[in-house]
């Protein structure tokens, strides 16, 4: 194990680990419930302003954009406690959820179950009920 790996696997300096797009999974759960309420990415700057302010920061890949949880939507996440893994390249944010994770309008972007079938795997809606209407909220 080279210092590098010992001081960011077994040290207490937060050395991120991002990948060759400078990005971390984050994996975000409700801090009551423990449910996993979804996975995304984080920059440096997200990191950063996640931090400091309390408030959940993630980098979108597909608008190639910073942003805050709930800058549009209303659905605020609130951090109770940032953990990150052995090897710091993945973040864990327990947090308070204020209304709906997903953009879709439901509280966790994990809605659907892989279930095996006779031919290929299939999804089944659980947990699916919608807080919000996306065409409401996301009116473009």
């Amino acid at each position: 194990m080279s210092s590098s790996s010992s001081e960011r696997e077994e040290g207490l300096a937060f050395l991120p680990k991002f990948d060759a797009a400078g990005l971390v999974t984050c994996v975000t759960t409700d801090a009551a419930t423990g449910d996993v309420l979804m996975v995304a990415h984080m920059n440096d700057e997200a990191l950063r302003k996640t931090i400091a302010t309390g408030d959940a920061w993630y980098f979108s890949r597909s608008r190639n954009a910073l942003w805050r949880k709930g800058e549009s939507s209303g659905q605020t996440q609130r951090v109770v406690e940032m953990r990150t893994d052995c090897d710091q390249d993945a973040v864990w944010l327990r947090i308070e959820q204020q209304g709906a994770a997903c953009h879709t309008g439901r509280r966790s972007c994990f809605y659907r179950k892989v279930e095996r079938s006779a031919d290929e795997p299939r999804l089944a809606f659980v947990d699916a009920d919608r807080l919000f209407d996306p065409a409401t909220v996301y009116r473009k």
